[in-house]
């Protein structure tokens, strides 16, 4: 009796178990499932809140590689170019500039400028103005990348997030006719950096094999000269005489390495041999250099110096001979001259499409940054100009800058140029829903057609009316 009784207690305590367990499980997925959908909800949310879209419709997009697409859509997602082409889907709520009848270059990229950012220097973050008058001079003229110093940095009003792209480009060095001593010494820089990269890679070949051989001293070499060696720095001379352009051309191809020669004015004189160097020049088409009447061979500036160099595989930046920005004269007139000096280098026998690289794709690659900046292409930051004419022409205006998928300059808004040539119709940046299109306005003329037609005066007697086949009767 008693084990038959201890018996019946363990069943029952088996089924009680069996049947708490599945209520149990029901509650613990009843408490995990709101858990996921609440996780997944707020990671849609954060989706969605990322997403940011920005389209400019209906303009000419003249992308700096070569195309030109019209009435075509540029549409940007967070930021970065999504696609370029026409029947785009628009996503809903995505922000739109109607842009017909205008057209869409690259934000243009200045070698280098003063005052855009106000006083910045050293650490940028920390010294740009992004409230400064002179950046919105400057995005008035269609910049939107500039070099400072030996960085790159965007032009974004009321921020500093992201504006700086590269921090550190260029190492200057001096090579000049004029000082004989600092060309022997950057010579045996040179000399020293290229031995420690010799003796570096055989150590690297060696250690594999020999684990305690030591490493080779870097005593008494140049870090800026071992980092041109190495391809992390660019190489920037000063030069315009034709004898040191030369002299720059034949140490780079001892050295192994490629300049940026700024000046450049005598180039046009020995342009296969900075071809052949790999030089890369910054040049301003109207500068003025008087030949050396002592000397028999070509000689001083040319307007044909950006056509020639060129011709011969020099890769050509363009830069106004001032790179300031002030109100005296004409508001913005110096640093205007960006867009507009590259019309005289046209002038000289420069292609058009060669003048517009100039100031956009050229800059951008001697500065580093040509993967995000440049040119119209799809995964490029989406940093867009839309002006009234073509860029190269004086006349011309921006009517709106774009950094980042966001419209950061308005001609419309600003106080420099509203009154010039305003725009027919304001086409503010408005949200539109998915695939809606934005409306057509319909032209006086026709509604006044229609009113005519409503408002027709009635026939008198005699008078032939329409569907009329019987003429009046005449007098006997």
């Amino acid at each position: 009796m008693i084990r038959l009784d201890l018996m019946r207690r363990l069943s029952f305590l088996a089924v009680v178990s069996c049947a708490a367990f599945p209520v149990l499980a029901q509650e613990g997925e009843k408490t995990d499932a709101p858990k996921g959908d609440a996780e997944e909800s707020k990671d849609e949310k954060k989706k969605d809140e990322e997403e940011r879209w920005f389209a400019i419709l209906n303009g000419d997009v003249y992308a700096g590689t070569g195309e030109i697409l019209r009435g075509a859509t540029l549409l940007s997602k967070n930021g970065k170019i999504h696609s370029i082409g026409y029947d785009l889907y628009i996503p809903p709520d995505a922000k739109t500039v109607d842009a017909k009848g205008y057209r869409l270059y690259p934000g243009l990229v200045a070698i280098s400028s003063q005052g855009l950012l106000g006083n910045a220097s050293g650490d940028f973050e920390d010294t740009i103005d992004p409230f400064s008058f002179r950046m919105v001079l400057g995005l008035g003229t269609g910049i939107t990348t500039t070099g400072v110093g030996s960085g790159a940095v965007k032009l974004k009003r009321f921020s500093v997030d992201g504006a700086v792209l590269n921090e550190k480009i260029f190492s200057t060095f001096s090579w000049s006719a004029n000082n004989p001593r600092g060309k022997g010494e950057l010579r045996e820089k040179l000399v020293a950096a290229a031995k420690f990269l010799r003796e570096y890679r055989e150590w690297q070949r060696r250690v594999k094999e020999e684990k305690e051989l030591p490493e080779p001293s870097k005593r008494g070499v140049d870090n800026n000269v071992l980092g041109v060696l190495q391809g992390e720095q660019t190489a920037k001379f000063v030069a315009n005489d034709r004898d040191d352009l030369l002299g720059i051309a034949r140490l780079a191809q001892e050295f192994g390495f490629r300049p940026v020669i700024e000046g450049c004015q005598e180039g046009w004189t020995v342009a296969d041999e900075l071809g052949r160097a790999g030089v890369r020049a910054i040049v301003t088409p109207r500068d003025r250099r008087t030949k050396d009447e002592r000397q028999a061979r070509e000689g001083g500036a040319s307007i044909e110096n950006a056509a020639i160099l060129h011709r011969a595989g020099v890769p050509v930046a363009i830069t106004p001979a001032t790179e300031g920005v002030d109100l005296g004269g004409l508001v913005g007139r110096d640093i205007l001259h960006l867009p507009i000096e590259p019309g005289f280098a046209v002038r000289g026998g420069l292609s058009e499409r060669a003048a517009l690289e100039s100031i956009t794709i050229v800059p951008a690659r001697l500065l580093g940054v040509s993967h995000r900046v440049g040119s119209l292409e799809v995964g490029k930051d989406c940093d867009v100009i839309v002006t009234d004419g073509d860029v190269l022409h004086y006349k011309t205006f921006v009517q709106w800058a774009v950094v980042d998928g966001k419209v950061v300059y308005d001609k419309e808004k600003e106080l420099f140029y509203a009154h010039i040539r305003p725009r027919p119709e304001v086409a503010a940046v408005k949200k539109i829903d998915a695939g809606e299109t934005p409306p057509v306005p319909v032209e006086p003329a026709q509604e006044g057609e229609k009113d005519e037609e409503k408002d027709e005066p009635e026939k008198k007697d005699g008078e032939k009316k329409d569907g009329d086949e019987t003429p009046p009767k005449k007098d006997g």
